[in-house]
């Protein structure tokens, strides 16, 4: 079989741009919390870098991407990677090896667990938290895969996701909500993130990184890459101005944190429709993204759920409004994959949409909060209060990030 060496490089450099926002994930919510906790963070987001590729090579791709069982999982035929070859091409294009697209998927389901791990900062020990990993991939990651990218029900349906606004964002961040709940708020505030430089660090990987995520999600190079690229730029830059500009005049002053936050919630927004819609749209996306995040997080204050890092307002909400807007915004007219939205004139599509991140939404909520429960009568789930009072670096790990 003769590859396109042009597009299997970049897959492999998309691939690895995915790769590079999982450190960034780390780095992000390792500047946001306090000084105490900065390594179990980040270690949470790096462990998942190898035990979710040990799961995804066991069991995870075959379950996603083989068969259909019922239109919500696939099967076992290719557990530990069997009967795949170096030179088999990936059925969606002949122009990419299929090892290769086994690879990029495995970045995003590193990352997407890693995500749910902000809204529990300090509170989660991570023998609990290692159960919660592979069990939430078991039964939430890889049955939404499956369904909207595998050949399952929701594919077959209609429902579009270009990069993950229901297989990532949705289910993580009403995961995040549901452990917020479960778990419950913590017993030692802390006073504002430790270091913005590190969490301005993450940003830019994450940022950088999201352009694999995006752009390689067309897993080819054509013009709907360049799309995709483009509208991912556009989208986050829009919503991070569009946070700064509330804040600021919320707050009296430009807040680079609110800045950076309103970035991710941009790029998380977008995530779902970057290749199915103009720039004019992506702009809408982003400036939406911007106000409708920004006002979740005040809701959160407001009703004191203790989502640390704010997961639920940033993921969950922003992943869950772009994949209704693309339900509006998307037109064949820039990808004719894709479908035309209500704003074309296609409502049944907007409605398959909104059920279906919706119905997404409330099954990642209820089985994550039931998992939870169960996880706690096997090992326990909350770091003691003197743990808690300590810094869990110290009591759960015996590590310091700073002397």
């Amino acid at each position: 079989m003769t590859f396109d060496t042009g597009n299997t490089a970049f897959m492999l450099l998309a691939t690895s741009l995915v790769m590079l926002m999982t450190p960034g994930l780390a780095f992000f919510y390792g500047g946001l919390v306090g000084r105490k906790n900065v390594l179990t963070i980040m270690m949470q987001s790096f462990v998942s870098m190898g035990v979710t590729t040990i799961l995804w090579v066991a069991v995870g791709y075959s379950l996603c991407f083989s068969g259909d069982v019922g239109g919500i999982i696939g099967n076992l035929d290719h557990a530990f990677l069997k009967g795949i070859s170096p030179f088999q091409a990936y059925s969606g294009s002949g122009k990419i090896p299929l090892i290769v697209f086994i690879s990029y998927q495995m970045m995003f389901a590193i990352i997407t667990p890693a995500l749910i791990t902000g809204a529990f900062a300090n509170r989660i020990r991570f023998g609990a938290y290692l159960i919660f990993l592979v069990a939430w991939q078991l039964f939430v990651y890889f049955p939404f895969v499956h369904m909207v990218w595998g050949g399952g029900m929701l594919q077959k349906w209609g429902v579009l996701d270009f990069a993950g606004g229901i297989v990532v964002h949705a289910i993580a961040g009403m995961a995040a909500l549901a452990s917020v709940f479960y778990v419950g708020r913590r017993k030692v505030m802390e006073h504002g993130p430790h270091s913005i430089p590190l969490v301005a660090l993450g940003t830019g990987l994450l940022w950088f990184g999201w352009y694999g995520f995006n752009a390689g999600s067309e897993l080819a190079v054509d013009h709907v890459t360049a799309l995709a690229f483009l509208n991912t730029d556009i989208a986050a830059s829009f919503a991070a101005i569009t946070w700064l500009a509330i804040e600021w005049i919320h707050r009296k002053k430009p807040k680079f944190v609110g800045l950076l936050t309103g970035a991710v919630a941009g790029l998380a927004t977008i995530t779902p429709a970057a290749g199915f819609v103009t720039p004019t749209s992506a702009i809408i996306i982003g400036i939406v993204a911007g106000i409708i995040c920004y006002l979740a997080v005040a809701l959160k204050h407001k009703l004191q759920w203790d989502d640390a890092l704010d997961v639920w307002g940033v993921h969950g909400v922003g992943g869950t409004i772009g994949v209704i807007m693309l339900g509006f915004f998307a037109t064949k007219a820039v990808n004719g994959a894709g479908a035309n939205g209500l704003f074309y004139g296609n409502a049944s599509f907007a409605m398959k949409q909104t059920v279906a991140v919706v119905g997404a939404s409330i099954y990642a909520f209820v089985f994550t909060y039931l998992m939870l429960i169960t996880i706690n009568l096997v090992s326990p789930v909350r770091v003691k209060k003197d743990e808690e009072a300590s810094g869990v670096d110290e009591s759960i790990h015996g590590e310091n990030a700073y002397l």
